[in-house]
């Protein structure tokens, strides 16, 4: 029969044991892999999940290593991957799959979206590669491609939309389990190499014969996009506080913005650095410099960040903090910071000198 004329599902698997992504580093039969590459992968892109999946891995290679290990460890391994609530959440999975699960990966969709940060389609997608479980997956590429292909209109993060997306992937699964790794491989792959936002490559589509949007020229406006709203603006001063050849970092809450890593103080403007500096930390200093502005744009705001390089020239006897430490650059480096922390600390040395010593 002509690939044309096959049911959906048996022309998506066709077409990805024949064309799709077969060496990626994940694509193994491992559940805490692969769990561990979808929660990498979401938000993030291949080429750079890869090098952070491969030392992730090298550092806790199963399950119950990465429970053992401290969050701070887990959130250096993780610096630079962004939304780092994706990183506390594998932790305090890990350790749920070792007390719950006996530090056996739970083998059912339903069980594995009781951990924390596991979604419905994240489950469906370790349990479909995994166990070949019958369970559809609808991440962003997936949206993209049954959008298209049956003509859905509107945008797929309303609820609307969404359920009748998933509505949707629930009826197009093959009707053999064998089938489900291959399956839900190939509909990210589509997503990923063929049905891009841009550009889609249609004629290599084994969808295209019966694809609305391919038949009716609207692959550009399917799926719908969200609709555009101005980008908040925020600013932020942060303080680069030196002593005795080391830098102030302090843990930033558990909750929120970069929760959980450690980062440079930050006050709401230099006006009110030097109270801050002596109520918070029983310190005084003085500016040594202002430092060039750094903007870091986040998913929903826009960060400005005035870096100001101060001394301090008194400090007041205080006990442990176990949120504040003084680090030279090197440790400091090597500890889970924020990209725009680590950008600061890794510029070169100014005609004043270094910031801090290595």
């Amino acid at each position: 029969m002509p690939l044309e004329l096959l049911p959906f599902a048996e022309r998506l698997t066709r077409w990805q044991r024949s064309h799709g992504r077969h060496d990626l580093p994940w694509q193994v039969a491992d559940p805490y892999r692969v769990w561990l590459s979808e929660i990498m992968l979401q938000q993030t892109q291949v080429a750079m999940v890869i090098p952070y999946y491969q030392r992730f891995t090298e550092s806790f290679p199963d399950v119950a290593s990465l429970a053992a290990a401290p969050l701070d460890e887990v959130l250096a391994h993780w610096a630079g991957l962004g939304y780092y609530t994706r990183a506390r959440n594998l932790h305090a999975a890990a350790g749920k799959v070792m007390s719950a699960f006996a530090g056996s990966f739970p083998a059912t969709a339903a069980e594995m979206e009781t951990l924390p940060g596991v979604g419905r389609s994240t489950a469906a997608a370790i349990a479909g590669f995994c166990f070949a479980e019958r369970s559809p997956i609808l991440d962003g590429n997936v949206k993209r491609v049954l959008a298209r292909w049956a003509g859905v209109a509107g945008f797929p993060g309303e609820k609307k939309v969404e359920q009748q997306l998933w509505a949707l992937a629930e009826a197009l699964l093959p009707e053999h389990a064998a089938d489900m790794p291959a399956y839900t491989q190939g509909m990210m792959d589509l997503g990923a190499t063929l049905c891009t936002r841009s550009k889609p490559r249609c004629q290599a589509c084994p969808l295209r014969e019966d694809c609305r949007a391919h038949i009716e020229g609207r692959q550009a406006e399917l799926p719908t996009r969200k609709p555009r709203k101005a980008i908040p603006e925020r600013q932020t001063v942060m303080l680069l506080l030196e002593h005795e050849g080391r830098l102030l970092l302090e843990r930033r809450p558990p909750t929120g913005i970069w929760g959980g890593l450690w980062s440079l103080p930050e006050a709401a403007s230099a006006a009110e650095v030097q109270l801050l500096c002596r109520q918070r930390f029983g310190l005084d200093v003085a500016l040594a410099e202002t430092l060039p502005a750094l903007v870091h744009t986040f998913t929903h705001f826009r960060l400005t960040i005035t870096p100001l390089r101060l001394r301090v020239t008194a400090e007041q006897h205080r006990g442990a903090d176990a949120d504040l430490a003084w680090l030279r650059r090197s440790e400091a480096l090597k500890a889970g910071i924020p990209t725009p922390v680590r950008k600061l600390l890794q510029a070169k040395a100014r005609p004043q000198g270094e910031l801090f010593e290595q």
